[in-house]
């Protein structure tokens, strides 16, 4: 593989992880809280979110041994940091796969049938479809990674155009201040792909100077995509948006955008899936318990959630976003400041940090967690 390929097929593999559920329900909170107040927030946390992402590549680079997110926390904060980390990830990938599967078994219901009645149906389909391609490697996961961002970035770009002429600014200017704070949750949740870091810079290899481009690349398409999909839905559409956003349309566009919702969230859910298998290999070195808490505990909480009506799309999205991307946040901005202290080896790029920029940020991460739970 050579260099440029490497360099694209590794950012893709951080755009898979972002642009998941989350892209689904941007367009909602954007038309009840006006698309500015969204375009906002979106700009505002992506730039946060690239940093932290940045700290982690940097991290990775530090370090001779290869973890994922917990086993750097212990390394760095020691015990205690490992088990909070561990808690936010978990929380994280798991709500994250809940997602996936309430939004694909919503996607592929509408898509086959014209309706969500067999929802569950197609959300177990899907599941065993996922678990089965999880059985692959690296090599599977560059190249669903690869392709599949492809596919999402060409049918983002054909909505686009084929929506475009229908936007009325009426419905682009619209604001609701009374609901200033709605879109941080599924902003966070929409821009998150901590986890994925450290297998990118297993993808990169030896390249080790690929890493910082690719992140920044990685983070930078999910955010000009997201701005684009949110502005022709809100401004075709106004407020009369569905939760699952590419459940608004019928006909041939219907079909468009039910493609483009099950392509993000495949991608998206496997490279996440893989990221969890890493971690139960690499960090707890616990292999035997790997496909139940894998695969089988996100089918258990899809029953749950089914069953007794638990939770909603919007709702799983946002206190994911808030409450898993704020804990992880925090500590990987403690991680760094440690790690640049107890380095093992000159890392191919740093990023400057300091107390003051720990404590900014984090104030902005606990206030999302809290303004969440309210």
């Amino acid at each position: 593989m050579n260099k440029t390929r490497k360099f694209l097929s590794t950012a893709f593999t951080l755009t898979g992880t972002i642009i998941g559920a989350g892209i689904l329900g941007l367009p909602y909170v954007f038309a009840q809280s006006g698309f500015l107040i969204g375009l906002f927030w979106l700009i505002f946390l992506g730039a946060i979110v690239l940093l932290v992402n940045l700290y982690i590549g940097e991290i990775t680079l530090r370090t001779k041994d290869t973890h994922q997110l917990p086993g750097y926390s212990e390394k760095y904060l020691g015990l205690w940091g490992k088990r909070i980390m561990f808690l936010a990830v978990i929380f994280g990938v798991y709500s994250a796969l809940l997602a996936y599967l309430i939004g694909e078994g919503q996607s592929l219901s509408k898509l086959f049938t014209g309706g969500i009645e067999y929802s569950l149906l197609f959300g177990v389909g899907f599941w065993v479809v996922m678990t089965t391609l999880l059985q692959g490697g690296l090599k599977r996961l560059k190249n669903i990674g690869y392709w599949g961002v492809i596919a999402i970035i060409s049918i983002i770009f054909v909505v686009f155009f084929l929506l475009f002429p229908g936007v009325r600014l009426e419905n682009i200017a619209h604001l609701n201040m009374s609901k200033l704070f709605l879109p941080y949750g599924i902003v966070l949740f929409a821009l998150l792909g901590f986890t994925s870091i450290p297998e990118l810079r297993r993808e990169v290899g030896q390249d080790r100077k690929l890493l910082k481009k690719s992140i920044l690349l990685g983070v930078l398409i999910p955010i000009v995509l997201y701005i684009m999909f949110s502005f022709v839905f809100v401004g075709v559409l106004g407020k009369n948006i569905s939760e699952v956003a590419t459940l608004s349309f019928g006909g041939i566009l219907g079909i468009i955008l039910l493609l483009l919702g099950i392509f993000t969230m495949m991608t998206s859910f496997f490279v996440l899936s893989f990221s969890l298998k890493d971690y139960f290999i690499f960090d707890l070195k616990k292999r035997k318990i790997l496909f139940l808490f894998v695969s089988i505990f996100p089918l258990i909480l899809y029953f749950l959630v089914y069953f007794f009506n638990l939770a909603g799309f919007v709702k799983v999205l946002g206190i994911g976003g808030a409450i898993s991307g704020g804990i992880m946040g925090i500590l990987i901005l403690l991680i760094n400041i440690k790690a640049k202290k107890k380095t093992e080896r000159k890392p191919e790029y740093s990023i400057p940090i300091n107390w003051f920029i720990i404590g900014i940020l984090s104030l902005i991460f606990l206030a999302g967690i809290f303004l969440e739970l309210l």
